[in-house]
């Protein structure tokens, strides 16, 4: 079976927010999940990269853009020149008509102003892409909205034969029922809208991939609006297994996080702070640690990945950058120290499987561990059913504490070989869970620390 999922979807031209990181790294996990599960994943980021801004973006760089400084630093160049037009608009109004001209020429096709339109999208994703691979985030498709400008009046024209059409103060819209506002398919000046574009994604995904199901990973803001593209792609005749993967918003100090506002204007800026705050943790925990570096990347950007999927993804993420590097509590450290652990316990052990012997089992934690790596399918399975990477990262907790507990209790490097050997290939069993199981979540392990 295949499933699409549209997941990410940052706007071109403008800072990567905190909102598109929990699309991408919830979306990225179901992907791994679904994959995992036996299905063929299809992974889209729809870029948000048309619109009436493009045409304010064209003159701001003809009067005061600056190639080389763009190719250098793509999004903070670009968001300055779209500040300035707005600053510039307060003195001189006309900069508004300039603006619409330039995308109606954009819209047409004029050469000059695709070349430039192209240029922005080509160097705003030079710069996502760096957050992509440090994410370990993978693509199969950019297609965003651009891409279906040539593809909406197929949708026009179908809805027309449909009947489903009716005009509404010289607006296009489809009545979805009593208690949802009509959608708007085509406004009186003709533009197309939201969610014409996003019908026509719709129909060109199912004639692309014929997908068997559909998710959209993206705020519960958007909630009114997927279920009126359910709705309309219903009265269609289609009856696509289409969900909306909702969340929650961001929160530090309990108010929502803005890239815009605080003291982060940069979404990397956030990823470094962890990866930095990581670094201390292993500084101070194993001075003499080689490769510190690429330890504490795998350990910040793990931690940040799993703070926000280890929450149910509809409820609102606080972020406390220095919480989530701490190696104990409810954290991505924590997991990745649990299987350091198990390695250092492992490095001078063969397992040899002819002296295990499950009779040695003899006690309750032994019962509790065997119980849970047993589990491991039905949470996947559950996590795929609910869409929610949670289940899992929950599950982990889970195991990681009873295999510490473990750990305290008993001892693992037993003398009797029969007991070593039953106890190793437990051990052995919990390491490749939790391994497993971090992957699933996009997290990288580590085999010191």
């Amino acid at each position: 079976k295949t499933v699409v999922i549209d997941y990410s979807s940052p706007n071109i031209a403008k800072s990567f927010s905190v909102g598109h990181l929990r699309s991408t790294v919830i979306g990225n996990s179901l992907k791994l999940i679904y994959e995992k599960n036996g299905y063929r994943v299809i992974g889209i980021n729809h870029l948000g990269d048309w619109g009436t801004q493009f045409g304010r973006m064209i003159v701001a760089y003809k009067k005061w853009g600056n190639e080389s400084l763009i190719e250098k630093n793509p999004i903070s160049e670009l968001q300055k020149l779209y500040v300035k037009f707005h600053d510039e608009l307060a003195n001189h109004p006309e900069l508004e008509q300039e603006g619409r001209d330039a995308f109606l020429k954009l819209e047409q096709g004029d050469p000059e102003y695709i070349k430039l339109w192209d240029f922005f999208r080509e160097q705003s994703l030079k710069e996502f892409m760096e957050m992509y691979d440090l994410l370990n985030v993978k693509f199969d498709s950019f297609n965003g909205e651009a891409f279906y400008n040539d593809k909406m009046d197929r949708v026009v024209k179908e809805l027309e034969e449909k009947n489903l059409i009716k005009e509404d103060e010289g607006a296009l819209v489809v009545f979805i029922g009593e208690n949802y506002p009509p959608v708007l398919i085509k406004r009186s000046d003709g533009a197309t809208l939201y969610a014409t574009r996003d019908l026509a994604a719709l129909l060109y995904r199912k004639d692309t991939y014929n997908f068997d199901k559909i998710l959209y990973v993206v705020g519960n803001e958007q909630k009114l609006h997927f279920e009126s593209l359910k709705k309309v792609s219903d009265l269609m005749g289609y009856n696509f297994d289409l969900v909306h993967v909702n969340f929650g918003l961001v929160l530090q100090d309990g108010k929502k996080m803005s890239t815009r506002t605080g003291k982060y204007t940069k979404l990397m800026d956030v990823i470094n702070e962890a990866i930095s705050n990581a670094k201390k943790a292993i500084e101070e925990k194993n001075p003499n640690l080689e490769n510190k570096e690429e330890v504490a990347k795998t350990v910040g950007v793990g931690a940040i990945i799993f703070n926000d999927l280890k929450n149910e993804r509809h409820l609102d993420v606080e972020y406390n950058l220095e919480q989530m590097v701490k190696f104990e509590g409810q954290t991505g450290p924590y997991l990745q120290y649990s299987i350091v652990r198990i390695f250092s316990m492992l490095k001078n052990v063969n397992l040899n499987f002819d002296l295990v012997n499950y009779q040695t089992y003899t006690n309750d934690v032994y019962f509790n561990l065997v119980q849970l790596i047993d589990q491991f399918p039905v949470v996947l399975e559950r996590a795929q059913n609910e869409n929610s990477p949670s289940v899992i990262a929950r599950y982990l907790l889970q195991l990681a504490q009873e295999f510490n507990s473990f750990y305290g209790k008993v001892r693992i490097l037993a003398d009797d070989q029969n007991l070593l050997q039953s106890n190793i290939y437990l051990v052995t069993a919990i390491q490749t869970v939790l391994i497993e199981g971090l992957r699933l979540l996009g997290i990288g392990y580590l085999e010191a620390m």
